[in-house]
């Protein structure tokens, strides 16, 4: 199972770690984050509930911002503002 991180838009990339667990989907969205700028954007795709709190914790101690969350199934599309 591959990771795929891929450029959307200027400024806006998306990371499928769909299938993963944790720490995983953290690991792999801190790496991801680290490749980009501040103030642009990640939005990560996870299937693994519980990564939501490792993804929201990250943020809050690394200054991030969660600008935007989804749901569709039992697959999770959150969107990150690099600070």
């Amino acid at each position: 199972m591959a990771y795929k991180l891929e450029r959307v838009g200027d400024g806006a990339y998306l990371l499928d770690i769909t299938g993963y667990g944790c720490p995983h989907v953290q690991v792999y969205t801190d790496k991801a984050l680290q490749d980009l700028a501040s103030g642009e954007r990640l939005t990560v795709r996870f299937d693994n509930p519980s990564s939501g709190e490792s993804i929201l914790f990250m943020c809050e101690t690394e200054g991030h911002e969660l600008v935007g969350r989804d749901k569709q199934g039992g697959t999770f599309t959150w969107t990150i503002a690099k600070a």
